[in-house]
Order: structure tokens, then sequence, then C-alpha cells
């Protein structure tokens, strides 16, 4: 039987765990620059975070492929396999992520092109923005540092994001309501706010495998946060 605390293993790992962390930099950039052309109509720039969704998209193909050879390889016992498993799960959450932000790039452009502002597209999800950005890279530094009380709390933040949505949603649709000029905007900037909003719920996935690997509990669809908050150990 192969060795599976072999330092070998442990270095092949660690070299797969700084790519994934090296892959949610540059998601970080992508949401980031994303939210920057919606806001200043940068039609080029849109372009460019469209374009790198690419680079993320290879990232996550070849991130795949080498996890599920070091599973071959190295035929990792129960706690080793859950760490590789929880990897890939938040690969493919970065990887969605890098979707989300491709998608507020195309609705920047839209707008641009559209040229005519009737809604205060950007001040709209200015708050839920930061939101989600703070969320992300606390969960890759939980995800770095297996911090599952930091987990912990992200999990709970994402309930605030959810509510935040629900406001933008409910205005967005008065706006309708009352002037349906407004129509086309709104209806742009509310896809952008659900694409924040999912980027805050795959940020909440990361924090949930963070726990997986740390205490081996899925807590995916139970109210472990606010228990845990509540009751800490």
């Amino acid at each position: 039987m192969p060795d599976h605390s072999s330092k070998q293993y442990d270095l092949d790992l660690e070299a797969i765990r700084s790519k994934v962390l090296l892959m949610g930099g540059l998601v970080e950039s992508q949401f980031h620059d994303a939210m920057t052309c919606f806001r200043t109509g940068n039609a080029v720039q849109a372009e460019q975070v469209i374009k790198a969704d690419e680079n993320v998209n290879r990232m996550e193909v070849t991130l795949d492929d080498t996890c599920s050879h070091l599973i071959v390889k190295r035929q990792p016992a129960a706690n080793d396999l859950r760490t590789v498993m929880a990897t890939i799960k938040v690969i493919t959450d970065l990887e969605r992520i890098g979707d989300e932000a491709t998608k507020i790039a195309r609705a920047a452009k839209t707008i641009q092109e559209r040229g005519v502002a009737t809604v205060n597209h950007y001040e709209t999800v200015r708050v839920i923005a930061n939101s989600a950005s703070d969320m992300l890279h606390d969960a890759l530094d939980a995800f770095a540092r297996l911090d599952e009380k930091q987990a912990t709390r992200l999990i709970a933040q994402d309930k605030l994001i959810d509510h935040e949505f629900r406001s933008i949603m409910r205005n967005l649709i008065t706006f309708m309501m009352e002037d349906p000029r407004t129509i086309s905007a709104a209806l742009d900037t509310l896809w952008v706010a659900k694409a924040i909003e999912r980027i805050g719920d795959h940020a909440k996935n990361i924090a949930e495998y963070v726990i997986y690997v740390v205490e081996g509990k899925d807590i995916r669809h139970t109210d472990y946060a606010a228990a845990k908050l509540d009751n800490p150990a």
C-alpha cells in the first residue's frame, strides 16, 4: 500500500492548492474589473474581462485533471481524499464565479451601447458588490489557511447579501412600474445584482468546503453557521 502521508503526496497537494489560490486571484480580479467597467461603461475593458474567462476555464480543466491524477497515483486515504474532493469543488465554484463576472461585463457593454442611463445602475449594486467581493476574498483566505472559524462567519454573511439582493429587486421593480422607460436599464441592473448574489453563494460554498476538510462535516443545506455562532465550541 502507498504511504498516504508521504512527503511527496503533501508536496503534490500543496502545489494544487497554490494553483487553486492563483485561480482564485484571477477570478477576484475578473470580478473587480467587471464591476469597474459596469461603473465606467468601458467596453474595451468589458471585452478583456470576457476574454479573461478563457484563462479561468483552462485552469479549471487543468486542475481537475491534476486532482484526478493525484487520486489515481497516490490513492489517498479518507482524510486526504476528503481534501482533494473539496478542492475539486472549490475549483468548480471559482470557474462559476468567473462566469458570473462575464455576465456583469456583458451587461456593462449592453448598457454602454444603449447610451441612455435611466437608472443609476452602479450605485444600485455598489453595496452588494463590495460585500460579495469581501466575502470572496475572505473565503479564499479561509481556504488558504483552513480557518473553519472564519468560514463559519462567512456562511452567516451570505444571508445579508441575499437580503440586499431582495431589496434591490423590489426597488428596481418599483422604478419599472413608475416609469416604463427605465425597464431595459433596470433589467440589466437586476441581472447584474443577481450575478453578484450568485458570487456570494459560490463564496459561501467555498467556506462550506473548508469546514468539510477541517471537521469532516458536510454542512450544505443546513443551518450550521447559525447554530455554531449561537453555541461556539
